[in-house]
């Protein structure tokens, strides 16, 4: 849910930030593709919840895309229709926490199987790793800004 703090931690974010969509947040969000695929973009909205399971914090965020007709596609970008992640974080104390995410992403465009096959193989991991990473120093982070 931290923006600017996903912009210090993930390699792929072009440009990230919230924006209003029929008085309601929504998040504009432009992807780095790695050559020779072009960059991608997307507008999506998102919801967070707190809930109490067996006597555990387990947040739950969920994020799908939407079609924004006056937010137009900007040149050089292949805007991202389909987009939907589910993302559910569940403590166990006060140094240990459990992740479940589905994540659905369609980049749209003609992406020859060879080159989505290697990103799917090299990117998604390190892209995971990236995120277990941030995570861990996150409250650092959070600490140090206070």
């Amino acid at each position: 849910m931290d923006l600017e703090y996903r912009k210090q931690w993930d390699q792929y974010v072009q440009e990230l930030r919230e924006i209003k969509v029929d008085g309601e947040e929504a998040v504009y969000w432009q992807m780095k593709y790695p050559f020779p695929m072009s960059n991608r973009d997307c507008v999506y909205v998102r919801q967070r919840r707190e809930l109490n399971f067996e006597g555990r914090k387990v947040h739950v965020i969920l994020a799908q895309s939407i079609s924004v007709p006056w937010f137009s596609e900007k040149s050089g970008m292949i805007r991202v229709k389909q987009y939907k992640q589910s993302l559910a974080i569940q403590s166990y104390d006060s140094w240990r926490s459990e992740v479940f995410m589905y994540y659905f992403n369609n980049p749209g465009g003609q992406i020859p199987f060879w080159i989505l096959n290697n990103f799917t193989k090299s990117e998604i991991p390190g892209f995971l790793r990236d995120l277990e990473n941030a995570c861990l120093k996150y409250h650092r982070a959070e600490e140090r800004d206070l």
